[in-house]
């Protein structure tokens, strides 16, 4: 049985509050015949899981579209290697290239240890937020970010006045800075689309690939990777 609901802010505007802020018109690249190009960004104190599911299900979704898909991990500050948050070192990074990106994805990790390599060092440090206010302004790109991944984009000033969400210990601060927290495990916005915590990566991104493969690629990875996408989908895009 499919746990999965979309709620659409043009059909429940009454359960979820009036939408507020700028919308940004994004255009599915369904029908497109280039690759899908999907960044993962990297950083120290970055949660295993955050990064590895959104990874795994872009890359495993090539096995089931026409369309080419191009995967990597990109750091803001060179190609280098990180070491995650459970002590797992990541080799092989990729430069800080968002013009040549459809999809940037930005997990969390570290938002519970202050003193900790994680988000509040990027934060703190200021190069990361930076460089996501700056890939913001290209259009066609999707800012994608899940878990307290959410709260790097805060940072750069991006959910201002946006539907959002991310991990539920990090919902109040994302709601002090300015963003419209919904209560769903994705929410699309068009450009901007984030998720819950740590786990909601698979929906991020098996969320993405629907919208961007098509519904025939997202349920044949379910089916291969033996996982149903779960929780509810707000979203601002009409219905088909």
């Amino acid at each position: 049985m499919n746990r999965r609901q979309v709620l659409r802010a043009t059909t429940a505007v009454g359960a979820t509050g009036a939408l507020a802020g700028p919308r940004t018109a994004h255009a599915s690249a369904a029908g497109a015949t280039g690759p899908l190009r999907v960044h993962v960004v990297m950083f120290d104190g970055v949660e295993e899981l955050d990064f590895a599911a959104p990874y795994e299900v872009f890359s495993a979704a090539g096995f089931f579209t026409p369309r080419p898909v191009e995967v990597r991990y990109v750091s803001a500050t060179g190609a280098r290697s990180v070491t995650a948050a459970y002590g797992t070192a990541v080799r092989g990074l990729h430069r800080w290239a968002p013009d040549e990106a459809d999809l940037l994805v930005v997990p969390g990790g570290g938002y519970a240890r202050r003193d900790s390599p994680g988000v509040w060092a990027e934060i703190d440090r200021g190069v990361l937020p930076r460089a996501l206010a700056a890939a913001s302004s290209r259009p066609g790109l999707t800012l994608g970010a899940l878990c307290t991944g959410v709260m790097l984009l805060a940072a750069a000033g991006l959910t201002r006045g946006r539907p959002c969400t991310t991990h539920h210990k990090a919902k109040a601060d994302l709601e002090r800075q300015g963003g419209l927290v919904k209560n769903a495990r994705v929410v699309d916005d068009g450009d901007l689309v984030t998720a819950g915590g740590v786990t909601s990566g698979l929906e991020l991104a098996l969320w993405l690939t629907r919208r961007e493969l098509g519904s025939d690629t997202a349920t044949a990875l379910e089916a291969m990777l033996e996982y149903e996408a779960r929780g509810t989908v707000w979203t601002s895009r009409p219905a088909a």
